[in-house]
């Protein structure tokens, strides 16, 4: 079978953003670096239907300015395809909301964190268990990465392998399985997208008691971070031999 990736949207980007002509997708695929013609995007959100199982190689769901604890119908569509997914294998990688929609699929507790909004670049620190994870392992003990939440996973599936963590948020990455991995971070976004980020909600931000112009002040690259977008790749491919 040819490497086929679906997309699964859970959401758009902000305003700004969109306004660019960029969006989730277009973000992972050039992540990915893959053509368009290996990317197949289903919005979930609005309710298309997803395709068959069999007809795709991996799957990565997307972030979202929406709520795991809304808990609207394509919530469980999303849900119940992803447990499918796993079952036969098929790779799966969820970011931010995804990361959080596979944890609640699995019997997780998603909910706001107490510890508030976490925007920007941040640190992941790994676990000692990510030094053998297929996705994970080789990356520094400490790396940097983009964010922008404020709903996490407050509990983990009682299977999840836990990956890394910061001081805000202990459960920002996991593995179920060997074959489906969840990323409180955003692997796809770059400084500049936390920028628009930052800007765009810099209101809400300072209401909340964060500095906007110190979140900005600390953006910084994160090529490990991106890097796990290839990798993903290859774990896909791999799966396919």
């Amino acid at each position: 079978m040819s490497l086929t990736i679906l997309i699964i949207k859970t959401g758009s980007t902000i305003a700004s953003l969109k306004a660019r002509g960029e969006d989730f997708e277009d973000w992972f695929t050039g992540g990915m670096a893959l053509s368009q013609e290996q990317v197949v995007v289903c919005e979930a959100y609005r309710c298309e239907t997803l395709p068959a199982l069999a007809e795709i190689s991996g799957i990565i769901i997307t972030g979202s300015p929406a709520f795991i604890t809304d808990e609207e119908e394509w919530n469980y569509t999303v849900a119940n395809y992803c447990l499918a997914a796993h079952k036969q294998r098929t790779p799966i990688l969820g970011v931010c909301y995804g990361h959080q929609l596979l944890a609640w699929a699995f019997g997780g507790r998603v909910g706001f964190n107490p510890n508030g909004r976490q925007i920007g670049s941040v640190a992941i620190q790994l676990s000692a268990a990510a030094s053998s994870d297929p996705l994970l392992q080789g990356l520094s003990d400490r790396f940097t990465a983009q964010v922008s939440h404020l709903q996490s996973v407050l509990e983990l599936p009682e299977a999840a392998i836990l990956l890394g963590s910061n001081d805000c948020d202990p459960n920002h990455a996991f593995r179920l399985g060997d074959s489906t991995w969840g990323l409180q971070f955003h692997p796809e976004f770059d400084a500049e997208i936390s920028r628009a980020y930052i800007e765009e909600r810099s209101v809400e931000i300072a209401a909340e008691g964060l500095d906007p112009q110190i979140l900005l002040q600390n953006l910084a690259e994160s090529p490990e971070a991106a890097s796990l977008l290839p990798r993903f790749v290859k774990i896909v491919k791999a799966a396919q031999v």
